[in-house]
C-alpha cells in the first residue's frame, strides 16, 4: 500500500505540468499499476497483491476502475479481477459510494480494507470463496496460503 500512496503523492507534484502538456487531448487516460502489500493481519499476510487504476476523463465525478491482476481466492474479490468495494460504485444505496470529493488515495485505503476490515464473507463477489470459507475455514485458509505462495510473492 504504501508504493502506490507514496507514488500518488509524486505525482501529485507533476500534475500540473502533465495536465498543461495533455489539456487538448479528449481521450487522456491515466493508468496505474503497482502492487499492495498485505504485512499485518488476517489471510492475506505476505501477499503483494497488483492492482491496475485506470482513471477516466470525468474522474472525480465518476469513480476510477480498478482491476486487481493477481489470482487471488477472496469473497469480494473474483480470480478474473474484478472487485467489490462500494467506494468504486458511482452509484450506491448505502451512501458510502463514489463522491467527488474522494481521492484516490481513498481508494488505495478501501483496497487495503477489503484485506482486513472490509472483508466480507455476507455479501459476496466471489460466491464460490465465500461459500467455502462458510464450509471449511481452514481449507479456505489453505486455498488462500496456496494462492499467495503461487502467485502473490
Amino acid at each position: 500500500m504504501l508504493t502506490l500512496a507514496s507514488k500518488l503523492k509524486r505525482d501529485d507534484g507533476l500534475k500540473g505540468s502533465r495536465m498543461a502538456a495533455t489539456a487538448s487531448d479528449s481521450t487522456r487516460r491515466v493508468s496505474v499499476r503497482d502492487k499492495l502489500l498485505v504485512k499485518d493481519e488476517g489471510y492475506y499476510q505476505g501477499g503483494k497483491f497488483q492492482f491496475e487504476t485506470e482513471v477516466p476523463d470525468a474522474y472525480n465525478m465518476v469513480p476510477p476502475k480498478v482491476k486487481c491482476l493477481t489470482k487471488i481466492w477472496h469473497p469480494n474479490i473474483t480470480e478474473t479481477g474484478e472487485i467489490c468495494l462500494s467506494l468504486l460504485r458511482e452509484h450506491s444505496i448505502d451512501g458510502t459510494g463514489w463522491a467527488p470529493t474522494r481521492t484516490l488515495k481513498d481508494v488505495v485505503w478501501g483496497l487495503n480494507s477489503l484485506f482486513t476490515d472490509l472483508l466480507n464473507f455476507d455479501d459476496p463477489l466471489n460466491i464460490e470463496a465465500a461459500e467455502h470459507h462458510l464450509r471449511d475455514k481452514e481449507d479456505f485458509r489453505n486455498k488462500v496460503d496456496d494462492y499467495i505462495k503461487r502467485y502473490a510473492r
